[in-house]
């Protein structure tokens, strides 16, 4: 290899570094204070599920459903993400990426609990809803029946999150967690 080739593959090199370097630097959930906090930049809406109120990230569009929860090491006991989809259909989901435990559940257009589950971390099988869902909420593994949550319970779908504007008309693909 001449000098010229050993000079570009070095600089090939240290900018494919600098790039994931970039990236891992953005990956960071945690604010100046330390705590956790939504790394994604959604909108959130407040909505009570079972016995306590809830923050929730709105995932309404197909990237933001297809990124979900990844990469994040924690969330804050009352917070969570609601998926929402232009229709109603059996939802799948795995965690690719999502590195924590988590609950969900599988909500129909009219705020029934369809079905709730528990996912494991990085767990690549598929949890799928029991009937047609509209909604899926993810919150921490062992919220859903903290908070008495339960299938043929109903959850207020707040307006903001019910009908968004920018909801894909794409097919329920399959989605990590």
């Amino acid at each position: 290899m001449s000098h010229a080739q050993k000079n570009s593959t070095r600089r090939v090199a240290c900018t494919l570094v600098l790039i994931q370097l970039s990236w891992l630097a953005g990956c960071d959930d945690h604010s100046a204070t330390g705590g956790p906090q939504p790394q994604s930049g959604l909108p959130t809406v407040q909505t009570k599920i079972g016995s306590r109120d809830f923050t929730l990230e709105v995932a309404d569009t197909d990237q933001s459903r297809e990124i979900g929860l990844m990469y994040r090491d924690s969330m804050a006991d009352d917070h969570g993400m609601i998926f929402v989809f232009p229709d109603e259909d059996v939802r799948q989901f795995y965690m690719a990426n999502t590195r924590i435990p988590l609950d969900i559940a599988f909500i129909d257009g009219a705020g029934l609990v369809v079905s709730v589950k528990s996912m494991l971390p990085l767990d690549l099988r598929i949890t799928s809803s029991d009937r047609p869902a509209k909604y899926a909420i993810e919150m921490n593994a062992g919220a859903a029946a903290a908070v008495g949550l339960k299938t043929g319970d109903v959850v207020p779908i707040p307006p903001q999150a019910a009908n968004p504007a920018a909801a894909s008309t794409t097919s329920p693909a399959t989605r990590p967690g």
